[in-house]
C-alpha cells in the first residue's frame, strides 16, 4: 500500500479535530459548554412523519429511494439510531424528479464543531430539484447572511436566525414552485417559501438564478430530484416527504 501523502494526512487529522467538541465525546455529544439564547433551544423539533398523501423520501428504513448524485450508484450514507441517516460518501438525490408546485420536509441536526469556524462548520444543504439551494449549517446565535442556516444560497438571506443548538434536531418545510417556461423560454421563475423550526423564514422569494452554487445545473425547464450535500461534514437527517400542492398557491 503507498504510503498517502502527508498533507493530505494532515488535512484528515484537522477535520477530526474540528468535528470534536470540547468534551471530547464526538460530534453529537454534550454542549454543556455551548452559551444558549433560550432553553429550548436545546429542545428537538417534534418528528413529524407523513401526512396522507405525502410522497415518503427517507422514513429512516433504507436508503433504496436515493443514488450518489455523482454517477447514479447505490446511495452509501449510514444509518444511524434514530431513524436517521449521516453524511458520508459524497452527495445523494432521490431516484424519482419532481416538478410543478411542491412542499418538501426535511429534518435535520448538525454536529457540535466548536473548533471549525464559517462554512466547515455543520455544512450541508438541500437542493430543489438538484439545482435551488436552502443552506443547512451550524448558524447557532450568528447574524444570518445568505451562505448560513436558511440561506436560499447566496440568494436570500433569512428574515430571521430561526436556528437551534447543534445536535438538536430541527425542521425546513420549503414551499417550491418550479419555473414556468413557454415555448423554450422562462417566462416565471422558480419561487422558494422556508418555514424553519415554525418560524417563517422566507416568503415567495424569486430565484432568478437557473442553478445555485454546487447544484446540478441542466435545463431548469425539466424535472429535477430532491439532492442531499455532502460537504464533509457528519450531518444527519430523518423523516424526508414531499406533498404536491395546488399550482394556484402561493409558496
Amino acid at each position: 500500500m503507498p504510503t498517502p501523502p502527508i498533507g493530505r494526512i494532515a488535512l484528515l487529522v484537522g477535520l477530526l479535530v474540528a468535528a470534536a467538541p470540547a468534551g471530547g465525546e464526538g460530534p453529537y455529544g454534550d454542549i454543556g459548554d455551548l452559551k444558549l439564547a433560550r432553553p429550548e433551544d436545546k429542545a428537538d423539533v417534534e418528528a413529524m412523519p407523513p401526512p396522507p398523501g405525502a410522497i415518503a423520501l427517507f422514513d429512516g428504513k433504507s436508503l433504496d429511494g436515493w443514488v450518489k448524485a455523482r454517477d447514479g450508484s447505490p446511495a452509501s450514507w449510514k444509518l444511524v439510531e434514530g431513524g436517521a441517516m449521516q453524511v458520508q460518501g459524497g452527495d445523494i438525490k432521490t431516484r424519482r424528479t419532481f416538478d410543478g408546485h411542491f412542499r418538501l420536509h426535511v429534518e435535520f441536526r448538525v454536529p457540535y464543531m466548536p473548533r471549525a469556524e464559517g462554512q466547515g462548520r455543520g455544512n450541508s444543504g438541500v437542493y430543489l430539484q438538484g439545482r435551488y439551494e436552502v443552506q443547512i449549517l451550524d448558524s447557532y446565535g450568528l447574524q444570518s447572511r445568505d451562505n448560513d442556516c436558511g440561506g436560499i444560497y447566496k440568494v436570500a438571506t433569512p428574515r430571521v436566525n430561526a436556528c437551534k443548538a447543534p445536535t438538536v434536531w430541527q425542521a425546513y418545510d420549503i414551499d417550491f414552485r418550479s419555473p414556468k417556461f413557454e415555448g423554450g423560454r422562462k417566462v416565471e421563475p422558480a419561487r422558494i417559501g422556508v418555514r424553519q423550526n415554525g418560524v417563517e423564514i422566507h416568503q415567495n422569494v424569486s430565484i432568478s438564478l437557473d442553478n445555485t452554487v454546487s447544484g446540478l445545473g441542466g435545463d431548469p425547464s425539466r424535472p429535477g430530484p430532491i439532492m442531499l450535500q455532502d460537504h464533509g461534514n457528519p450531518v444527519q437527517y430523518r423523516n424526508i416527504w414531499l406533498v404536491p400542492l395546488d399550482p394556484k398557491s402561493s409558496p
